[in-house]
């Protein structure tokens, strides 16, 4: 985020020179301030959960969450009400905030526009919600998610992924300029409205090279057709950029919609924190409980199982058990679901059985080559099976498809840098704004070590076992996938000169 403008109402913000302006006026604003408000415009209408927030105002260091309140309540006395009267910033009870002002992002250096694939590229923007109801806005976001979803798996087509599909919600930017940073040609613009039982939605694909409008239609559809819509959609898009229908293999749908929007609601906050995550267990949980055959809720559980004893240290049992338990019954019930495949191939490989999470790896890839956590997901274990300069292309792909990726993608990067003996590419990575946090911390202390750089590696172990202070690189061994030793010896050497624990 660094060196980018933000313009919202009468303000400017300049995240590289720590300014705000309110017409041309300088505002002061505090440093703890100015860095959630980056955060927050950074990425306008997505709920940014509260750890994730303190992560930005204050990293590598543990605070009460009264602090975070405390900034949070005077950034809107600094900002005053928006234009409709209300707040630039909303309180989504129990989970974070949301900054819900119309963005208009200004970067002083561009970014350099990436090269077409060999393919018909496409980004599918996330849909507006158009009704009056804030509520419904989950609604939109889970048929982007799903339109996203579904021309992944054409094959003949290269989509980009959600994650970074969703880093242009409510910003208003030329479509030529969305499309030369995601590196696409194509892309799919809509609307989607819920009401009365009915469904209404407009779509319409654009040639942004030429900026002419390919295809466009309305639905107007009872809310029990809404998969049927989403189908349509995806089959007039892949008919019109690949010349003829290439139908993939069907996909499980919900038979239950309250199941579906649960789902979508969840799956938002498995990785925010430990409180967030607990929310998302709950509404999964009564998501399979309405739809006992829907297999994205048993597959977002497992994750969610498997996040648990990863990142929030619960117990590795009965957690990981769950987590195989659960994925293995989403795959039974929907073997043509990539991610279902994939979340499995994942468990399996942290229980050491590579044959079978290497099986599971190619179906997820055979479904949709375009899914890329399946790509940065298989990065980690190929890289620990001491392949580096595969994992590395691995992760180059993931990137490619996902050039606004999740923080995960960094830690997995730099990683495999490390990995490849590029330490000074690894401590570059490992301290991106996007990663440098907790979880990144002992990967950096380990590079900086390496480099001879000590007192800096030892500083970032005090930070990283403030959130961790019960680790110990032989517990990190022992659950990690590793499959050569050399690459395991080069990681713990790493480690114990950095000064983290055996």
């Amino acid at each position: 985020m660094q060196g980018s403008r933000f313009a919202f109402g009468p303000f400017e913000l300049d995240a590289g020179a720590g300014t705000l302006l309110r017409d041309d006026v300088p505002v002061a604003v505090g440093y703890r301030g100015l860095k959630l408000l980056v955060a927050l415009v950074g990425r306008p209408g997505e709920i940014l959960g509260k750890a994730e927030l303190m992560d930005a105002g204050w990293p590598g260091t543990a605070v009460e969450e009264g602090n975070l309140t405390v900034q949070i309540a005077q950034l809107r006395k600094l900002l005053g009400p928006a234009a409709d009267s209300g707040e630039w910033i909303s309180t989504v009870p129990r989970v974070g905030y949301r900054f819900t002002g119309a963005v208009e992002q200004r970067d002083g250096a561009k970014r350099k526009p990436l090269p077409l694939p060999d393919k018909p590229s496409i980004a599918v923007l996330p849909f507006v919600n158009v009704s009056n109801d804030p509520e419904q806005e989950s609604f939109a976001d889970g048929m982007t998610e799903d339109l996203i979803t579904d021309l992944s798996r054409s094959p003949g087509l290269f989509v980009i992924a959600r994650n970074s599909a969703f880093a242009y919600k409510g910003k208003a930017m030329d479509v030529r300029a969305i499309a030369g940073e995601l590196g696409v040609r194509y892309l799919l613009e809509g609307s989607a409205r819920r009401a009365g039982g009915r469904v209404r939605i407009n779509a319409q694909l654009v040639d942004a090279l030429s900026g002419e409008h390919l295809w466009a239609e309305r639905f107007d559809r009872g809310l029990e057709d809404i998969f049927a819509v989403q189908d349509e959609v995806t089959g007039r898009i892949v008919e019109a950029l690949l010349g003829r229908l290439r139908a993939p293999l069907p996909r499980n749908r919900p038979s239950n919609l309250e199941a579906y929007d649960l789902c979508v609601r969840a799956r938002k906050l498995i990785d925010d924190s430990p409180q967030t995550a607990r929310e998302a267990h709950l509404m999964l949980t009564r998501a399979t409980t309405l739809d006992p055959h829907y297999a994205e809720a048993y597959r977002w559980l497992a994750m969610n199982h498997w996040m648990g004893w990863v990142h929030w240290g619960e117990p590795m049992q009965p957690s990981r058990g769950l987590a195989l338990e659960l994925a293995r019954k989403a795959v039974a019930i929907d073997p043509n679901d990539a991610g279902c495949h994939w979340v499995l191939a994942n468990l399996l490989a942290y229980e050491h059985r590579f044959d079978e999470a290497d099986t599971e790896f190619a179906r997820s890839l055979e479904l949709d080559p375009n899914e890329a956590d399946t790509w940065a997901t298989m990065s980690d274990i190929t890289v620990l099976a001491g392949r580096v300069e595969e994992g590395l292309e691995q992760i180059r792909k993931a990137f490619r498809l996902n050039p606004f990726p999740a923080s995960w993608y960094y830690l997995t990067l730099g990683q495999a840098q490390y990995a490849a003996r590029d330490y000074e590419a690894a401590v570059e990575t490992l301290r991106h704004d996007a990663t440098y946090r907790t979880s990144s911390r002992r990967f950096l202390a380990a590079s900086l070590a390496q480099l001879g750089r000590l007192d800096e590696a030892r500083t970032e172990v005090e930070l990283f076992l403030v959130s961790n202070p019960h680790f110990t690189t032989s517990y990190w061994v022992a659950t990690e996938p590793f499959r050569d030793a050399a690459t395991r010896d080069h990681f713990v050497d790493g480690f114990r000169k950095a000064g983290l624990p055996d």
